[in-house]
């Protein structure tokens, strides 16, 4: 029964792995900001949630007592995450970051008081 449960966690983890490595190509490898939001907010997510889960199968049948840590924290990442990513996709397009013609269109989801008529200065970058 053991081998079971470990043969699980396994499979979990090597799925893990492999949404985290597409989700990091796709952040390295996208070719502008809002299309590099989906890999850390998408597939990277889904990779720490499978192994989460496949922490949680192993150590609960090993321990014989279910860690709600574990819960917790899956839970924590799977309502954050796209919280995050809403905000700075909206955040991209108050500064109206440069985006390739794949992207290019009109967001309905600014208002009209929401955009301005230059870009919000970088305070890195000076006024802009």
């Amino acid at each position: 029964m053991a081998w079971i449960v470990e043969a699980l966690a396994s499979l979990l983890l090597m799925a893990g792995g492999v949404f985290l490595f597409i989700g990091s190509l796709g952040m390295a490898h996208l070719k502008d900001f809002y299309m590099r939001l989906h890999g850390p907010t998408k597939a990277t997510t889904l990779g720490i949630g499978f192994m989460l889960i496949a922490s949680m199968l192993y150590f609960w049948s090993y321990e014989g007592v279910p860690d709600i840590q574990e819960v917790l924290i899956t839970l924590f990442l799977f309502i954050t995450a796209p919280v995050s990513a809403h905000l700075l996709a909206k955040t991209g397009l108050h500064l109206k970051l440069r985006r390739i013609d794949v992207t290019e269109g009109k967001p309905v989801e600014l208002r009209s008081e929401e955009v301005g008529e230059r870009p919000v200065p970088h305070p890195d970058k000076g006024h802009g």
